[in-house]
């Protein structure tokens, strides 16, 4: 089992590629430590990990506040001895419109979510593993803002880059420390946030060359070839699984 003995925290893990992830890594042999907002979502998860033979705990809250992000590394030392890896995974794309007319409050929501919740995860994790001898942090960034610029999506474009920067930096500062730490770029996947309307999801399959959107579990099993020691000499990347999207023009 790739993750077998590792203590994982994986946030945005009420849904979408968290959920996945949570059960494939579970599968794997990880200890889980699974954060996001909603509570009840987040229990019944735990309930069929445990159900499983797997073990994971929840902490509810908002990555937004570093506070949080701490609270989510004192129950894996407390419940589990000690943090190994991290999937920072959750992020909002916010109001979709140019920045001249974008209220400034969406501004500052999406760069909290997506870029200063890393910040805080990173600040609070790496400590954490450090104790450890090493230890896998995988952010969840964009091929939005590294290899397009999306109409509309300015805030979400800067703070998925900005993440991609922070993650050079971080494997750059920690890497003798065998801390390794890589950024994912998923393409369009079948998520909440990509809605349920029929004639948008036709079009985002379009942009892939592999004409469809990817399941959760996809992308769920490219954060775990990071977190595993399969990427035992990957640090550092900006790791596109985006079915072609980057590459594709027809």
């Amino acid at each position: 089992m790739l993750l077998e003995g590792k203590t994982i925290i994986i946030t945005g893990a009420s849904s979408g590629i968290g959920a996945a992830a949570a059960k494939i890594f579970a599968a794997e042999g990880a200890r889980l430590v699974l954060g996001a907002r909603r509570a009840e979502l987040l229990e019944g998860i735990v309930d069929e990990i445990s159900a499983a033979g797997g073990e994971a705990d929840f902490v509810a809250g908002d990555v937004e506040e570093s506070g949080y992000a701490e609270e989510l590394v004192k129950r894996a030392e407390e419940r589990f001895g000690g943090l190994d890896g991290a999937f920072n995974n959750a992020g909002t794309t916010g109001d979709v419109g140019p920045i001249p007319d974008m209220e400034e409050s969406n501004w500052h929501n999406v760069i909290a979510v997506n870029l200063n919740s890393g910040f805080y995860a990173a600040k609070h994790q790496i400590p954490a593993m450090r104790k450890r001898g090493g230890g896998s942090i995988v952010f969840t960034s964009s091929f939005v803002g590294h290899t397009i610029g999306l109409p509309g999506m300015g805030a979400y474009a800067a703070a998925k880059a900005g993440l991609i920067g922070m993650t050079q930096v971080l494997a750059a500062e920690h890497g003798p420390e065998n801390i390794r730490v890589n950024a994912l770029l998923p393409g369009g996947t079948m998520t909440p946030m990509a809605g349920e309307d029929p004639g948008y999801h036709e079009l985002v399959r379009g942009f892939h060359a592999l004409k469809r959107m990817a399941a959760p579990s996809e992308i769920a099993q490219a954060a775990l070839f990071l977190l595993s020691e399969q990427a035992s000499f990957v640090t550092g990347t900006a790791m596109i699984a985006d079915g072609g999207n980057s590459i594709n023009k027809l």
